[in-house]
This record gives C-alpha cells, sequence and structure tokens, in this order.
C-alpha cells in the first residue's frame, strides 16, 4: 500500500526513522521490509545474530544501514544499538517494528500523525489481542505486563508489548540494564518517570502460524520480566512515587496540596474514609517489611487515593509501635490460649512476642480490623458533616 500525497507530505515533514530488528525470521523479513520502504528509505536493520536464510536477503538491501551481530545478543541489545546508530544519524525519532510481518507498516503514517498532535511522545502500538489466531498466552502477558506498568508509572495502557512503536530519541533513557525481551518493559517505564508522554494508538495486527516465529521462552523471559518488575517496584516506592510526591507538593506548595490534592479531591467522601481504613489497616498490620508493597498494591487495586492511604498508614510510625504491640497482644490474649503466661507491661521483651507469635498477629489482624473499621467510619462522617458545611 502506497501512501497517498497528503501522508507523504506529512512523512517528509518528520525526521524519523524505521529500526528493523531481525532474528531468523527469513519467512516475513523481506516481505516486511519492501512495505517499510514503501513509507521511508531511512531503514536501520540490526541483524541479531540470525543463522537461517537473512543474511542473503540482505545482501539485497545493502543500501540501507545494517547493523550485524555476530551471535544473538537479545531483542533489547539489537534495538539499543539501533538506537545509537539513528542518534548517530542524527535522526528524532525511531519506530521499531518486528521481522515477524504481525504489523502493517501502513500504520506509520499513523504514528507519524499522532506525533504531530503530541510531539516527544512515546507511542506503542495497541493490538487487538482477542481476535483470531492470538496465543493465549500472548494475551495473558499483555495483561500482567499493563497490570505492573500501571503500579509502578500510575499510567494506563492497553498495550505494553507490542513491538511496533515510536520513541523520541533525545528523551529516552540513555543507559539500560536490561538486554532482551524485557528490554521493552524497561525502556518505557524508564521513560515515564523521565516525563515523556507514553501512549497508545490503535494497530492493524495479523498472527500468521505458518509464518510467524516467536523466539520468547516463555520460562527464562517471563522470569527475567518479574525480575525486572521486582526491581522497578521497589525503584517506584522507594524512589519515584515519594519523589513525584514531594515535586507535585513543592510546586504547588504543600499547603495548597494538601488542601486541593488530598482532602478536596474529585474521590468521593466515602473512597476517602476507604483509604484512610487501608492505611490503618495495613499500618496496623503484621506484615513489616511488607506494609508499603501491599498498600499501594491494594490502593492501586480499589483505585483509592494512595497519598491518603500512606499517610494514614503511619499510624504504625516508630513512638506508636510499642503500643501497637501492646494492643495486637491484649486483644490476641482474648482469642488465642497459651501455656505461658505473658504479662502486658514494661518488662515485655521481643522475646516474649517471638514466644507469642500466634497470639500477637491474630490479635494485630483483629486489632488492625477493628481500628480501621472505626476510623474509617468517623473519617466518613466528619468528611460528610464538613462537606455540608462548605455548601452555600
Amino acid at each position: 500500500m502506497n501512501p497517498t500525497l497528503s501522508q507523504q507530505e506529512l512523512l517528509n515533514s518528520t525526521h524519523f526513522c524505521v529500526i528493523v530488528p531481525t532474528y531468523n525470521n527469513h519467512k516475513t523479513l523481506k516481505r516486511v521490509l519492501d512495505s517499510v520502504l514503501e513509507f521511508t528509505k531511512n531503514v536501520i536493520i540490526v541483524n541479531d545474530g540470525s543463522t537461517d536464510g537473512t543474511g542473503e536477503i540482505l545482501n539485497e538491501y545493502a543500501y540501507l544501514t545494517q547493523i550485524h551481530h555476530t551471535k544473538n545478543l537479545g531483542k533489547g541489545m539489537a534495538l539499543r544499538n539501533g538506537f545509537k546508530k539513528a542518534i548517530e544519524l542524527s535522526f528524532e525519532y525511531a519506530i521499531t517494528i518486528d521481522s515477524d510481518g504481525q504489523h502493517f507498516p501502513s500504520d506509520i503514517p499513523n504514528f507519524i500523525a499522532e506525533i504531530q498532535q503530541q510531539p516527544n511522545s512515546l507511542l506503542i502500538g495497541s493490538r487487538n489481542m482477542a481476535q483470531e489466531n492470538v496465543p493465549k498466552k500472548s494475551s495473558f502477558g499483555n495483561k500482567f505486563s499493563n497490570f505492573w506498568f500501571k503500579f509502578e508509572t500510575g499510567i494506563k495502557l492497553s498495550d505494553t508489548q507490542s513491538g511496533f512503536r515510536l520513541y523520541p530519541l533525545k528523551l529516552i533513557p540513555k543507559l539500560f540494564y536490561t538486554n532482551k525481551f524485557e528490554f521493552e518493559i524497561e525502556v518505557i517505564v524508564r521513560s515515564a518517570w523521565k516525563g515523556v508522554v507514553v501512549k497508545n494508538i490503535p494497530i492493524q495486527i495479523l498472527y500468521d502460524p505458518a509464518e510467524r516465529v516467536s523466539h520468547f521462552r516463555p520460562f527464562k523471559d517471563f522470569t527475567r520480566i518479574s525480575i525486572l518488575n521486582t526491581v522497578l517496584v521497589i525503584n517506584a516506592i522507594l524512589y519515584i512515587k515519594p519523589r513525584d510526591f514531594f515535586r507535585k507538593a513543592k510546586k504547588k506548595g504543600f499547603k495548597k496540596f494538601f488542601l486541593e490534592d488530598i482532602l478536596e479531591s474529585n474521590d468521593s467522601n466515602f473512597k476517602k474514609a476507604a483509604a484512610i481504613a487501608l492505611g490503618i489497616f495495613i499500618g496496623m498490620s503484621p506484615f513489616w517489611g511488607l506494609q508499603t508493597v501491599l498498600l499501594l498494591f491494594f490502593a492501586t487495586i480499589l483505585r483509592l487515593n494512595k497519598v491518603i492511604a500512606y499517610l494514614s498508614s503511619n499510624v504504625s510510625f516508630p513512638p506508636f509501635i510499642p503500643f501497637i504491640i501492646y494492643g495486637s497482644l491484649k486483644m490476641g490474649s482474648y482469642f488465642v490460649s497459651n501455656e505461658s503466661t505473658l504479662v502486658l507491661d514494661s518488662s515485655l521483651t521481643f522475646d516474649d512476642i517471638q514466644k507469642n507469635a500466634t497470639q500477637y498477629i491474630v490479635g494485630s489482624l483483629i486489632l488492625a480490623s477493628v481500628s480501621a473499621i472505626t476510623v474509617g467510619l468517623l473519617s466518613y462522617l466528619l468528611l460528610t458533616a464538613f462537606s455540608k458545611k462548605r455548601i452555600p
């Protein structure tokens, strides 16, 4: 499909290239390259150590920029080297397209049209994962990736694994830590952390079982992706989310931020109270070391205000911990009988708590639940009363 005149003018107005990473896709490579060349001659091919007939096919395209790896280094490294070459050639944007034939190069003008509307964005083609022949493992993997991307960045996307993308070369991170399939997750998460707009645009998709060759190794690559997401989540919790919180508060002014973004958020009084209750429950629960992770996880799942929940969870602030432990043991004593007598006074030690762990855990969960319900209900009543007073 040749571009229309208006499309060609649009393509000429943007300084972009197309990067085609390929590894043992000789059945579809020529078709993909010929289709891409209908829209631009600015093509960078990265042959990632192919052992099939890829080399012979690429001899026909000697006039195009080519990078050859002597051995297979992984898709991430192929893309990284493609980006490096694109930057050396002074391109502003790079569109990446897989060589397995699943994407339609006729969607390239749509990427360029979108980037004209919102320059410097990182665009990810959104596939219809419900259509015929889409492997179930691909659909599951995409949903899994979408969830963690939202958790790590706060951005909701319908497709985070599509290889058909447009990258703003000058804005994406310069250094990366991954080389294989998980690179495509790292680059969008870390770009979002830098403030780059990351969004989906719809694309066509073709899954032909007779031609398509997937190099995704379910166990190894899923393990790599899981490890990467673990690292990204820890980084998001310990650095990115606190950083963004204080940046926003500082920019707006802490008092104004507290009043507008927390107390006067668009959430209903019920959801605000629920966020407070969640924070109280997690803060008093016995999940020491995991409280922040659990808090953000459940706040995301339940779509509750993370700031309110986090502030409420500080009920477990160090000065209050002895009182929470004491209350938990006291509450647990009504439900768990111990052979040893536990004296709940100033002589209580951590050894005593360990010997009565069941009593502590049961009491802690009960105390956390009761406190969360009580504080949540009181918060709802106060917020409702406060809202009525503000109505003229």
